[in-house]
């Protein structure tokens, strides 16, 4: 199950429209996904390493606390939660949109897309207040069920593979350098959640075990999955039609099995978002969790029913993330929607940030590290740092500017907290 939170909470909508993103530039876009994943295994590394250490519920939150102390912890903790909700909003519309193949009136009638986003929302809200094992067990179906259509176009494919498609390599025009640095700042996105299985600490039998496992084990199954599927499209469409493709992945299973196979990767794509927000519902109310524990969020954030689940906190973010995914249906609320995303997206990557931070100054604390310093783990979590700050750049400098704004609008909350 938790191995399944890190890989359903990865593997979101967006892998169905990368193939499509990625074709201007070539073959050499497969060398910015190794690029990425190599990244994101530093990530992993150090999480799970941090699990160890630490098994407490946050995960990051817990993590940045322990190695740099509550206020960087608070900031951490503050934007996630945010940028977790905010991009729950945009998950429900993916996946109302997605639906809108089989229920067409989804697509022009804005009243029952948003009923059906709220039924979605406050229905996966309800599975998780059930307790962190029920959303576990829906975790695992999902999570299954998406990787099905993916895989098979992947392994299928192969068999389709045309590979003069792969040349000439690089077709973006700029130096190999800058295609490569471009395609990984377009990747790396993909592999935002591997963090997963660290913030429902306290709910993982044997955490310190199973943590790492499953934080390993989930990311190389997303980068296999993303670097299969990624290249066995790029092999089978000529790059010119597929780089103005709407649905790559439905693309390539109608040149293997008939235009009727559009439909199965739409319902792939479909339990994909459906198990991407039943995860990232599950996160929503476990981050605030551990930061009312310490008395930094409203107590109420804190509570639990007698099944263990945060019920307060899934209703109170639950209908932030209602609100905001209602607006993206009026519109005059449309660029107040797609801002409110824009505004989240840096806050996904500070967590990560300050983890490498916060692991090198644990393990120079003397009661993590006796007598010689484990230079080789302060080099890893130095090269995740430098990782993430490079996918901090690659956000573009709007995104910078407006994810720090976010984080500083926390501070007088922080103060307040501090004060009571």
């Amino acid at each position: 199950m938790s191995t399944a939170l890190v890989v359903g909470n990865m593997i979101g909508s967006g892998i169905f429209l990368l193939p499509s993103t990625l074709a201007a530039y070539g073959g050499i876009s497969l060398v910015g996904w190794f690029f990425s994943a190599l990244g994101a295994f530093l990530l992993a590394t150090v999480f799970s390493r941090l699990s160890k250490l630490i098994p407490r519920v946050g995960g990051p939150y817990a993590y940045t606390k322990a190695g740099l102390g509550e206020f960087a912890a608070f900031l951490v903790a503050w934007g996630y939660w945010v940028s977790i909700w905010c991009g729950n909003a945009a998950i429900t519309v993916a996946f109302v949109s997605y639906m809108s193949v089989f229920f067409p009136i989804l697509a022009t009638h804005n009243v029952a897309a948003v009923m059906l986003g709220l039924a979605t929302i406050w229905g996966l809200s309800w599975v998780n207040s059930q307790g962190v094992k029920e959303a576990g067990k829906l975790q695992l179906i999902t999570t299954v069920l998406k990787l099905s259509p993916i895989v098979l176009v992947a392994i299928c494919g192969v068999f389709f593979i045309q590979w003069e498609y792969f040349f000439p390599f690089n077709l973006s025009g700029e130096s190999s350098f800058a295609a490569i640095a471009t395609t990984m700042t377009l990747t790396l996105w993909a592999f935002a959640g591997l963090e997963s299985a660290t913030i429902p600490a306290e709910s993982v039998e044997n955490p310190s075990k199973t943590i790492p496992r499953a934080t390993i084990i989930g990311t190389s199954i997303a980068t296999i999955v993303y670097i299969g599927s990624s290249m066995a499209i790029m092999g089978m469409i000529d790059p010119e039609i597929l780089q103005h493709s709407r649905a790559p992945f439905a693309d390539a299973a109608a040149l293997m099995w008939g235009e009727q196979a559009r439909l199965w990767v739409a319902a792939g794509a479909a339990i994909a978002t459906f198990g991407a927000l039943n995860g990232w519902i599950l996160m929503q109310a476990q981050v605030p969790l551990a930061i009312a524990k310490d008395n930094l969020f409203p107590s109420i954030f804190g509570k639990v029913n007698r099944k263990g689940a945060p019920v307060a906190g899934i209703i109170i973010s639950s209908l932030l993330v209602s609100i905001l995914m209602s607006m993206n249906f009026n519109k005059n609320l449309v660029e107040q929607f797609q801002f409110m995303i824009l505004l989240a997206t840096l806050t996904v990557l500070v967590p990560y940030l300050f983890s490498a931070a916060a692991y090198v100054a644990i393990l120079l604390e003397k009661k993590y590290a006796k007598g010689r310093k484990p230079w080789s783990s302060i080099v890893i979590a130095g090269l995740a740092f430098g990782y993430s700050l490079w996918a901090v750049a690659g956000s573009g400098e709007e995104t910078v500017y407006w994810g720090f704004i976010l984080l500083m609008a926390g501070i007088p909350f922080f103060v307040w907290m501090k004060g009571r």
